[in-house]
């Protein structure tokens, strides 16, 4: 056609229509008619109107290509790219683009071209892009160090709340144990004067405390542990009958002051009637005797203090209260024959009084004597001196002091005590009310000795003896205890019956000799 241009070198073929787009580089093809787009490398340049002379070309930005590649070189045999070509641009929609055929020339090496300036605001150019690595090691070490990380405020994490856990429990066990954090100081009562008031537990303790003793006795292959006190100063020491026996004729008995001080003693008399003993230390001084109050003032309820060692333990102190008077009490009868058998009308206590206390003692509420201890009731119902050794149960017995005034002075002065007598054999079997006269008498004589108290009343064998001084007696051992509480010379009025009839009579005490 008129104004077209000659076509390239290469294969024949017919002139594009103008407006249609170049072929893809690779095959040869017509060359490019005046108005046609451009190949897609290198920027847009317009083309001359159809059938004008063309304005002559401005000096390019760049040097000139050698290889004369479109578009700025002469149209001309497609070469291979260079190794540093940019990938060709994508073709117009809707134009099909046949697969490039494989070039089997080895490229020359040559001076690679420079960078198109151009490139770089070519929107449809792609993008030349450097060989790529693999990015799996970079993503890797970043995991890495954020697994790293993450481990790292996991474990300061789990540290900052075992931590916590552990102060926080240390806390609130502190917090639980003692109600706050720090030192415990609990509020506590300054220093008190020592002094107590006389009339005290403690302060009639403190006063009698020096006075009283331990006695270990030993002998005849026997041992045992009692309680007595002081009563002068010449050192006579009033305890139990049945705390010294063991010792006999030649064993040893051995006693402890509260200061801690010993010393031997010797028996000077003894009397298993009364269950009453004195032993006398000697070379001691300074000791101080208790103060002996009187039984006959006593009343149920008045407040009592009792001394002893019970099971070896010295000193101990215990009180309680007086809960019964003219209790009639019967102890021992070991040896069975009665010779050993105690018969006491005593004082009743609650105070807590155990094997070991016998011979200590019961002290009132000014710190005088009004008794000494002498037995308990077990827990089997039996009455002993010893108590057994169930300890006590509240029920505790007491020689009342008045006897045991009396007693203590007969055996310092002779040795022996005398017993109140009224001179009639009983007949411990008889199961009735009362105690009722023997119809015969134990030694072969008389049921009512000649010419005693008894028979000077008008006693007579087979008579009951229901009242002593207007007081009932149940039993042949109270009628024994009611007269023991009394002192030969002492007058009783007795109520007996006779043959269904109830009479009174009056007598005066004799004396026995204690044994």
């Amino acid at each position: 056609m008129p104004g077209a241009e000659a076509p390239a070198s290469g294969h024949s073929g017919p002139a594009p229509v103008p407006g249609a787009e170049a072929p893809a580089s690779g095959h040869s093809g017509p060359a490019p008619v005046p108005g046609a787009e451009p190949p897609a490398s290198g920027p847009t340049r317009p083309a001359p109107a159809h059938g004008a002379h063309a304005p002559a070309q401005p000096r390019p930005l760049h040097d000139p290509d050698p290889y004369s590649t479109p578009p700025y070189g002469e149209p001309g045999p497609w070469a291979p790219a260079p190794p540093v070509q940019h990938p060709a641009a994508t073709p117009a929609h809707g134009v099909a683009v046949g697969a490039p055929e494989a070039v089997s020339a080895a490229p020359v090496a040559q001076e690679a071209p420079a960078a198109d300036p151009w490139a770089r605001y070519d929107p449809w150019a792609a993008t030349a892009v450097a060989p790529l690595q693999q990015a799996d090691p970079v993503e890797e070490d970043v995991k890495r160090r954020r697994g790293r990380r993450r481990r790292t405020l996991i474990g300061g994490a789990l540290i900052i709340a075992l931590v916590s856990g552990v102060a926080g429990g240390v806390v609130g066990v502190q917090l639980e144990r003692s109600g706050g954090i720090g030192a415990v100081e609990l509020p506590q009562a300054g220093v008190e004067a020592p002094d107590r008031d006389p009339d005290s537990v403690a302060g009639i303790a403190a006063q009698a405390l020096p006075s009283v003793v331990t006695l270990h006795v030993s002998g005849g292959g026997r041992a045992g542990t009692g309680t007595g006190f002081v009563l002068d100063d010449r050192g006579h020491i009033l305890t139990n009958d049945h705390v010294v026996e063991p010792a006999g004729e030649n064993g040893d008995i051995t006693v402890t002051f509260h200061s801690g001080d010993t010393a031997e003693a010797t028996v000077v008399g003894r009397d298993s009637g009364y269950d009453l003993a004195v032993v006398r230390v000697k070379g001691v001084r300074g000791l101080t005797p208790l103060p002996l109050g009187n039984s006959d003032n006593v009343q149920v309820g008045d407040p009592v203090v009792a001394i002893g060692a019970p099971f070896d333990l010295a000193g101990t102190v215990t009180s309680g209260i007086i809960s019964a008077r003219e209790r009639p009490i019967t102890a021992g009868g070991e040896k069975g024959d009665g010779s050993d058998v105690s018969y006491v009308d005593a004082l009743q206590t609650d105070a807590p009084i155990n094997p070991g206390n016998s011979g200590g003692p019961l002290l009132d509420g000014k710190g005088r004597v009004i008794g000494i201890n002498s037995a308990i009731r077990s827990a089997d119902g039996g009455l002993d001196p010893e108590g057994g050794q169930s300890g006590s149960i509240g029920l505790g017995f007491a020689i009342p002091i008045n006897q045991g005034k009396r007693v203590a002075e007969e055996l310092i002065e002779t040795g022996k005590a005398t017993h109140p007598v009224i001179g009639i054999t009983l007949d411990m079997e008889y199961s009735g009310d009362g105690a009722r006269v023997a119809a015969e008498g134990g030694d072969g004589g008389p049921p009512v000795s000649t010419g005693g108290p008894g028979a000077k009343a008008g006693i007579r064998p087979g008579d009951v003896i229901t009242e002593v001084d207007g007081r009932p007696v149940h039993s042949g051992e109270e009628l024994i205890v009611k007269t023991r509480a009394h002192r030969p010379g002492d007058r009783l009025e007795l109520t007996l019956e006779r043959d269904g009839e109830e009479r009174t009579v009056s007598l005066v005490l004799g004396s026995s000799g204690g044994g």
